[in-house]
């Protein structure tokens, strides 16, 4: 399979059982990591396993705008094109209860899971459009669905610190946020690459077998949680066959500006009432969204703080 594949955070977890799945089937995998020293070992396993000498290893930090930039010019010099865009990396300090800024002074899950993403992707947009089949896919999570509480707000006035000494912190529900975010991102991004058709979607990924190093770094009552959670949860390779069945299948080919759930179904905002029983109900139909993505208001307001970066110096 003759394509470029860009996957963010691919050193571990979904993401390097994804690099792996996509070097299997033939195609040149450029693994976009933080940590060079780590992803080094891995991108040798993965040439190892695959028998794809075609792994190549670049360094991104995604909530730098710098590093984003020198990611950009080095991928730019070196690929003619780029076939997926797979934004998987993203940041969950577990147990953390300080709000942490990025170096461009954005919290840091939103820098890593919305911003970064949003900046990587207009810089490469020219890439992607000289693709036959250009598709960026969004990792998005089940934590989304809290938003099916009336009550649950994005907290767009406190993304800079602006009240980081007044509020209490939650990393879980920061990094909530950023997931719903990022897919009413996914929803924005598809309208405006439209014309270059480049396909933009993200996945809900469900439960999945958490590593015993991501556990170690939880507190201990969520230690045992996850465990217990690990003991239903599918492995890492079932949503790299997702990932790359989303990203190269014919079924999915031309599909843009959607959510698609871990049984390759698309999602439709929900259509539930507010009432609790009704509440509870949708918040176990896995075909369904919350409403607060599906409102032009709040996209706006996720495209706005992201535009209002694209222009900051390097």
């Amino acid at each position: 399979m003759d394509k470029v594949v860009i996957i963010t955070g691919s050193n571990s977890g979904i993401g390097k059982a994804a690099a792996c799945r996509f070097a299997a089937e033939g195609c040149r995998v450029i693994m976009a990591c933080r940590n060079l020293e780590k992803s080094k070992t891995v991108q040798q396993e993965i040439i190892d396993a695959t028998n794809n000498p075609q792994v190549d290893l670049l360094q991104l930090d995604i909530s730098s705008f710098e590093s984003i930039h020198q990611f950009y010019s080095c991928v730019k010099e070196t690929y003619p094109k780029i076939d997926i865009l797979i934004h998987n990396a993203a940041f969950l300090n577990h147990g953390n209860k300080t709000y942490q800024l990025s170096e461009d002074g954005i919290e840091l899950s939103f820098a890593t899971n919305v911003v970064g993403p949003f900046l990587l992707t207009r810089l490469l947009a020219d890439l992607l459009e000289k693709s036959d089949d250009a598709r960026i896919l969004h990792a998005c999570t089940t934590n989304i669905r809290h938003f099916f509480d009336p009550k649950r707000r994005i907290e767009f006035d406190n993304l800079q610190g602006e009240f980081k000494d007044k509020r209490t912190y939650s990393t879980y529900k920061m990094y909530g946020d950023s997931k719903m975010a990022l897919l009413m991102l996914t929803f924005k991004l598809a309208e405006e690459l439209k014309t270059k058709n480049i396909s933009v979607n993200a996945i809900q990924i469900p439960a999945i077998k958490l590593s015993k190093e991501t556990i170690q770094k939880m507190q201990s009552g969520w230690k045992f949680a996850a465990r217990v959670q690990n003991l239903f949860s599918a492995p890492r390779e079932t949503m790299a066959d997702t990932y790359f069945h989303l990203c190269t299948s014919e079924e999915f080919e031309g599909v843009t500006g959607k959510i698609i759930n871990g049984k390759r179904t698309i999602m439709q905002p929900s259509q539930y009432s507010d009432n609790p029983g009704q509440q509870i109900k949708q918040f176990f139909d896995q075909t369904v969204y919350p409403k607060y993505a599906a409102s032009e208001r709040n996209v706006e307001q996720v495209w706005e703080f992201c535009l209002r970066w694209e222009a900051v110096e390097v």
